[in-house]
């Protein structure tokens, strides 16, 4: 139990290394595209979605890949350790272009460390507290994202150079805990059962859990990346520095409000929390519509509230899942590619500047989300409706 409980713990220490490397990473990168390289929005959003175009891809590969072999759990690690060295490149770019190419390489490591650390964390974890703890896992996750946001806000007179030295340190750790996790939790890790079994029974469909995944994904997709941090500073003519400060705050105190949902779910109620989180992720882009700080940053703060409840409840579902890494990976794709379909979107309808409604000024590359918040809808009315 205690070799568990150790291994529990260096996994969910890993998710705060590795994403405070991450979201130092991100705002630095962002803001070095947009003013030294002189990059369109439309280019940035083109930056964020190769990212997770390629985590998408190679996330549903390590999935499958896990089927095959147990021991290639240790891939994890190493495509971290990848990721250590590929940030210290971006440095070294003159061109949007080249910026694009390390993102795909830092993607295609992400979607091999992130969905094989989820698939791990789920399935190691103890039934009865299996949401609250890969909640737990997401949060400290998103706790880092807060610090590595306050970090580059402090960081910046070290240039690009010397962010990426440290985040390069900081995905080394990640990679360190990651390969003694796996260690010591490898007798729990199932990637494929051999037959159904009682906990293999659902509350939820796992394809109505991907369809969810989708949509609440594409919807959130102006929270996440590069663009994010453009947007808000620009709409609100926040510095740079005030702009990724704000945002990384509002994502960690969404997470924090996430963990409560995780223990109704646990408790049975899974179906009920994702009616929830349907609706507000469904409002929650045309909230941020408005050109308001309030309005703004609670549109930003449902967006990934509604995100972050989703990811640990539907990982915690689909651990049970016959085939669970092969499932949890393919969710990964899912929500990646939805991801960069919800960017591209808001990347190339940021130009259609403002509308005025009713007094009211709207942004509205964001209103151009509502005919999926309408699907959206009417998906959680029909899921409120029949089992």
């Amino acid at each position: 139990m205690k070799k568990q409980g150790l291994g529990i713990a260096l996994l969910i220490a890993s998710a705060f290394t590795g994403t405070l490397a991450f979201r130092l990473a991100v705002p630095a990168v962002a803001f070095y595209t947009r003013d030294i390289l002189k990059a369109s929005m439309v280019n940035i959003s083109v930056i964020s979605a190769s990212f997770i175009l390629a985590r998408s891809l190679s996330a549903l590969f390590s999935g499958l890949l896990l089927e095959k072999r147990k021991g290639l759990v240790y891939l994890g690690a190493l495509a971290m350790t990848g990721n250590a060295l590929a940030v210290n490149l971006y440095p070294f770019t003159s061109s949007w272009i080249h910026v694009v190419g390390i993102k795909l390489m830092n993607g295609f490591l992400n979607g091999i460390a992130w969905p094989i650390a989820q698939f791990v964390i789920a399935v190691s974890s103890p039934k009865e507290i299996r949401s609250r703890v890969t909640a737990l896992y997401f949060i400290f996750g998103n706790f880092a994202g807060l610090l590595g946001n306050y970090t580059y806000a402090l960081t910046q007179e070290f240039g690009l150079k010397g962010q990426m030295y440290l985040a390069s340190l900081f995905f080394f750790l990640t990679a360190l805990c990651m390969l003694l996790s796996y260690w010591l939790l490898y007798e729990k890790i199932v990637p494929k059962r051999e037959k159904d079994t009682k906990e293999g029974e659902a509350p939820v469909d796992a394809k109505k859990i991907l369809i969810l995944s989708a949509l609440i994904s594409f919807l959130a997709a102006f929270t996440s990346g590069e663009i994010t941090y453009v947007y808000v500073a620009e709409t609100l003519n926040l510095d740079r520095g005030t702009a990724t400060t704000l945002i990384g705050l509002i994502g960690f105190i969404a997470t924090l409000l996430a963990y409560i949902p995780s223990k109704f779910a646990d408790l049975g109620n899974e179906r009920k929390v994702l009616i929830t989180v349907s609706i507000l992720a469904g409002v929650s882009p045309i909230l941020a519509a408005i050109k308001n700080p309030i309005t703004v940053f609670l549109g930003i703060l449902m967006a990934i509230f509604a995100a972050q409840t989703f990811r640990p409840i539907s990982r915690s579902l689909l651990a049970s899942a016959k085939r669970a890494s092969a499932t949890i990976g393919g969710i990964n794709a899912v929500r990646n590619i939805s991801t960069t379909a919800g960017q591209l979107v808001f990347g190339l309808a940021y130009s259609l500047g403002e509308v005025a409604i009713l007094g009211i000024v709207l942004k509205a590359a964001l209103l151009i989300f509502a005919p999926v918040s309408l699907l959206l809808f009417g998906i959680a009315v029909m899921l409120n409706g029949k089992r």
